[in-house]
């Protein structure tokens, strides 16, 4: 009856592939195979310090770091980002999450950390928007890892203007001391995993991550959908 139901509903409303645009088949979500072997991963989550990784040294605890694809203007990771937080497809976050977490289980990635922190939008900008991606892609890690997610445990105090178009500097100036720790005593000696969607600077992940600062005993690592390259 189900696989019955299905065949009737996709002839009214199939599914298509975010990048090429064919009719998905049984069993493929948001891509079609063929593109999703095709994206630019960055494979730096089986690389020991690797570029991500060198973003953050001497800014944070870290325990690892990596990014998952390479974002350039034009290129199919461009479209999915796009569809994702300007689009309305917020479940595209926890389809993307998924695809991450079952790629980089394999290598031990997640091993030892505790709690899932996404980085949290301005309530404003959440209220147009809708959702926070970041919840979303989270929400997919800890459906195959089983680690919980802590939506509440940072706010983002300021409403701060896009990152799109501001230079290295006026990126870390427009997100200096924005975000605020609630219950900083849960996390003592914890290992949390900031996920983010996409990473140019590191800027917004690093003001993210120094909300934890005053937390003793901390490791932190880092998971984005992207990376600029």
């Amino acid at each position: 009856m189900k696989e019955w139901l299905y065949s009737f509903l996709s002839l009214f409303f199939p599914r298509c592939c975010l990048v090429c645009g064919r009719t998905l088949a049984k069993g493929e979500e948001c891509l079609c195979t063929g593109c999703n072997i095709g994206l630019p991963r960055t494979g730096y989550h089986l690389q020991k310090d690797n570029p991500v990784e060198k973003m953050f040294w001497g800014k944070i605890p870290l325990g690892r770091a990596t990014s998952f694809f390479f974002y350039r203007k034009g290129n199919d990771c461009q479209a999915i980002l796009y569809e994702l937080k300007y689009n309305g497809q917020k479940e595209i976050g926890e389809i993307m999450g998924r695809y991450m977490a079952a790629e980089l289980l394999p290598s031990g990635f997640f091993e030892g950390i505790d709690v899932i922190i996404p980085v949290p939008l301005h309530k404003k900008k959440q209220k147009l928007r809708g959702y926070n991606q970041s919840e979303w892609l989270a929400c997919g890690i800890s459906a195959l890892t089983a680690l919980p997610v802590k939506t509440d445990a940072v706010i983002r105090e300021k409403n701060t203007e896009t990152q799109t178009k501001k230079s290295m500097s006026e990126r870390w100036e427009n997100v200096d001391g924005i975000f605020l720790l609630k219950s900083p005593e849960w996390f003592k000696g914890k290992h949390i995993l900031i996920i983010d969607d996409v990473l140019t600077t590191g800027a917004t992940t690093v003001a993210c991550a120094s909300a934890f600062n005053a937390v003793e005993g901390m490791k932190i690592s880092i998971l984005t959908l992207a990376v600029a390259d």
